[in-house]
């Protein structure tokens, strides 16, 4: 009987200790984001490429700003075969912020650095070559809290010729999925658990069309779960309208996992 309620009382107390620390671990992913004033030389290149950027409110705008401000202040940005210019440490930024625009005190604390290559790049991440297909990639072992992305791809993502893709956005996006520690396609800090089963009901469905070519979704997309939803991500931030207009019920859930309604200029929730 007493070994019983000694082993009962330690599973409690194991219990509370993993709760315990969940909850600190989501606070501290989550601590507020000093006010930083933007450089101005940063702000025109935001107003001229980026058009998430320009469809928010000047307030909103202005929190943006103070984003971008943070993340170039405390992430590393440095380049591989090239000279980091401002747009690319904007773009960058940007791509970062906008994915987590929907929360107030968000902060990427499983990023150290991005790194950028010219163009696209292979899996001994080498850009010059045969088999370079790769534009981004979130690094995980002794690669773990960096980024590695094609500049090109990063640049083409916030040009009028980028359609629903946006590489930028889609590498964040899998930062975000892995910060509960799995990169799964169900970030568990995002996203209430009694949502998460529709969620992951929905992906499985919309999946199963693009693989019968029923889809206007990227094939790319039926790649796994996390693939999923970092390219119905980008859909979501740079095709909202068309979005919406398709897939009602996937837009109302990437709406509610995002906190965003970017289909009614940029509104946030």
């Amino acid at each position: 009987m007493m070994s019983s309620f000694i082993l009962i009382t330690t599973f409690v107390l194991l219990a509370l200790g993993v709760a315990a620390y969940l909850i600190f671990k989501k606070r501290k992913a989550a601590r507020p984001v000093p006010t930083q004033a933007l450089n101005p030389g940063y702000k025109t290149l935001l107003q001229q490429h980026v058009g998430y950027y320009q469809k928010l409110t000047a307030p909103n705008q202005q929190r943006f700003e103070s984003l971008v401000a943070d993340f170039i202040t405390n992430v590393r940005i440095e380049g591989v075969g090239l000279e980091v210019s401002d747009l690319d440490r904007v773009l960058v930024a940007a791509s970062a912020v906008i994915p987590i625009f929907g929360y107030q005190e968000w902060r990427y604390t499983n990023l150290t650095n991005v790194i950028l290559y010219p163009d696209t790049f292979n899996n001994d991440f080498q850009f010059e070559g045969d088999s370079r297909n790769i534009m981004g990639m979130v690094g995980s072992g002794y690669m773990n809290g960096q980024m590695l992305l094609s500049r090109a791809a990063l640049h083409k993502g916030f040009s009028s010729q980028s359609g629903k893709q946006n590489t930028g956005i889609h590498e964040f996006v899998h930062l975000l999925d892995k910060s509960d520690g799995a990169t799964d396609g169900v970030p568990e800090y995002l996203l209430a658990h009694e949502y998460a089963k529709p969620w992951l009901q929905m992906m499985h469905q919309e999946i199963s069309r693009i693989e019968r070519g029923h889809s206007d979704i990227d094939p790319y997309a039926a790649t796994n779960e996390a693939e999923f939803l970092a390219v119905v991500a980008e859909y979501f931030f740079e095709k909202p309208e068309q979005l919406q207009q398709k897939h009602p019920e996937l837009y109302a859930q990437l709406s509610r996992l995002f906190a965003q309604n970017p289909a009614v200029e940029g509104e946030i929730k």
